[in-house]
């Protein structure tokens, strides 16, 4: 058996008992020959760990096998988990990556486009630093395929992936209803469209329970700042409440040390639920304190990574499923 460090396309051929141009068409996709005999060619393939010349097949393809990334912030809290996604789904498919940051700079932001345009790309994602970010379309500068991931574009039919706001509160909402919740109040930030789409979810998993938010609370910006100040609004007002779904785990950090100092027992008076998962995806701690929903960011860009590369590149807003993470603000 050949060297691994050295086979070569004429050894896979020489040891399936095929021609080098067959081999070299089962290898590159090729339907001109029988299912048989590719599958008796990537066998030998793989037993020889022949590793396949990544520029060669680039110039057989005709294509680069590199996807351009384009971030509005690279150092964002929520760029590196949707990078590792959809840079690790790219490696498995044996495409490399072409990264540029405009670091929230219009200039650097134009310069990498047109540089982008230069080079031999086969696709191009562009990771915002929130839907609230409604970024200029490229799309029509590139003659390859645009994926945008977490961010808006002002290009109608962009295709954008974006986590599913109103499936988040819908999961908060059906959560709060299971252990036992009905008087629900919303603390969350202002003119956001994550925002709006997370009261809208809220607002249908308690409509189908025959019930509403009992308080909804908006102010200013996602800091713990807001959580404090709108769970104090929410105390002055004099509505009863059981719970409270927080638009996110910030919110939800400034909400519950306001309740504790009134008094309050979390969750055992007022249960408590963000969205974010900055424990577990941020932060990294072993602890479950907070109940929330994860938006699952690196799946959000496997997601849009997969969309980039498909013959079926789709169009349109593409919101993509969270998943409910229980901790001790709602069953202790």
């Amino acid at each position: 058996m050949p060297d691994s460090k050295k086979v070569t396309l004429s050894d896979v051929a020489k040891v399936a008992g095929v021609s080098l141009s067959t081999a070299s068409k089962a290898l590159n996709g090729s339907a001109r020959i029988s299912e048989a005999t590719r599958a008796r060619i990537e066998e030998v393939a793989r037993r020889l760990d022949f590793q396949p010349n990544a520029l060669a097949q680039s110039f057989a393809r005709g294509r680069s096998q590199t996807i351009g990334i384009l971030t509005q912030n690279a150092i964002g809290t929520w760029s590196a988990p949707i990078l590792v996604g959809a840079a690790s789904y790219l490696g498995r498919h044996e495409h490399a990556t072409l990264f540029y940051d405009a670091a929230f700079d219009a200039e650097v932001l134009e310069a990498s486009i047109r540089r982008l345009r230069a080079r031999r790309i086969d696709g191009l994602l562009v990771i915002g630093d929130g839907p609230h970010y409604n970024l200029r379309s490229v799309t029509h500068s590139f003659s390859v395929p645009v994926t945008y991931v977490f961010t808006s574009t002002d290009g109608p039919d962009d295709a954008t992936f974006v986590p599913d706001g109103v499936m988040a509160g819908r999961l908060a909402a059906q959560h709060l209803l299971e252990i036992g919740r009905r008087r629900v109040a919303h603390l969350t930030a202002a003119d956001d469209i994550a925002a709006t789409e997370r009261l809208q979810g809220l607002t249908e998993g308690l409509a189908a329970a025959g019930l509403a938010p009992v308080a909804v609370h908006a102010q200013r910006d996602w800091s713990e700042e807001t959580g404090a100040a709108t769970a104090t609004a929410l105390l002055r007002s004099g509505v009863e409440f059981d719970a409270i779904f927080c638009g996110n785990d910030h919110v939800a950090r400034g909400a519950e040390k306001v309740l504790l100092a009134a008094g309050l027992r979390v969750p055992d008076d007022v249960a408590l639920v963000g969205v974010d998962n900055w424990e577990g995806t941020i932060v990294g701690q072993g602890t479950r304190h907070l109940t929330t929903i994860d938006p699952l960011l690196s799946r959000l860009g496997t997601a849009a990574a997969k969309d980039v590369l498909s013959a079926d590149h789709v169009g349109g807003r593409q919101p993509q499923p969270c998943v409910l993470v229980i901790g001790e603000t709602t069953v202790g």
